[in-house]
């Protein structure tokens, strides 16, 4: 079994904003968590109607915005080619691709055991993964919880943005966890787990500079190269309980 993976088209009001390399699952998901870890909508309510349509090229997530919603969307027209291994393909500034979130608001703490069932919880959950061995994941990690909310996808900044569409649609925040990374930590995965509240993200692999000067700006507890028991903290260590 291989993985699949094909273009993605984003449509807004009838635009295409985006067109992304990405596993055709969760498509739902991706739409409605790119939008609001773009910024393009600030709330899931501003889309008016989503669909799904398939076509001989790839397939349209269609989006229709509600009167008045799209700030972004309308301040500024964004095309978008993204391969699987790039986030920000296609901006039309250098001001867009240092922007910082708003100072995230830790609400929970870490143990390092449960640093290691994170890691632990995220890996069991890779159903698509562990069949071709070629994807990958982002996931919630949520103390006491032992379902783990997660998708997967050919795409690291994929996987994400499905992960916050799908917090989004069970109405879960991203304040209630931490953000679990097959990936290394870039500086747009810690931009769009800022816009979706978590302050905390865990990955198996490093962070950049500029993703640790973002994560310090953002109020963001960053914890890298976890494996096992071991693990390196690059921001704010208070979210980590020792």
């Amino acid at each position: 079994m291989v993985a699949e993976e094909c273009p993605i088209a984003l449509v807004y009001d009838g635009t295409t904003v985006a067109v992304l390399m990405a596993t055709p699952s969760d498509l739902t998901d991706l739409a409605l968590g790119f939008s609001l870890t773009e910024g393009i909508i600030e709330d899931v309510g501003e889309i008016e109607e989503l669909s799904v349509v398939p076509g001989l090229d790839g397939i349209e997530v269609r989006a229709w915005l509600r009167r008045g919603a799209g700030r972004l969307l309308k301040d500024r027209r964004r095309r978008l080619v993204g391969p699987t291994g790039c986030g920000l393909c296609g901006i039309e500034s250098l001001a867009e691709a240092n922007r910082t979130r708003r100072p995230v608001e830790r609400r929970i703490s870490l143990t390092p055991e449960q640093i290691r069932m994170s890691i632990e919880s995220l890996g069991e959950a890779q159903v698509l993964n562990h069949a071709t061995r070629a994807t990958h994941a982002a996931g919630l990690f949520r103390p006491g919880n032992h379902d783990m909310i997660l998708r997967e996808d050919v795409g690291r900044h994929n996987a994400l943005d499905k992960l916050a569409g799908a917090l989004a649609s069970e109405g879960v925040s991203g304040r209630t966890g931490a953000v679990i990374l097959t990936s290394r930590i870039s500086v747009e995965m810690v931009q769009k787990a800022a816009a979706i509240d978590a302050g905390i993200v865990i990955a198996v692999s490093a962070p950049t500079a500029l993703a640790i000067r973002t994560a310090q700006a953002a109020r963001v507890t960053l914890i890298g190269i976890a494996r096992g028991s071991d693990f390196e903290i690059f921001s704010h260590p208070a979210g980590v309980l020792r």
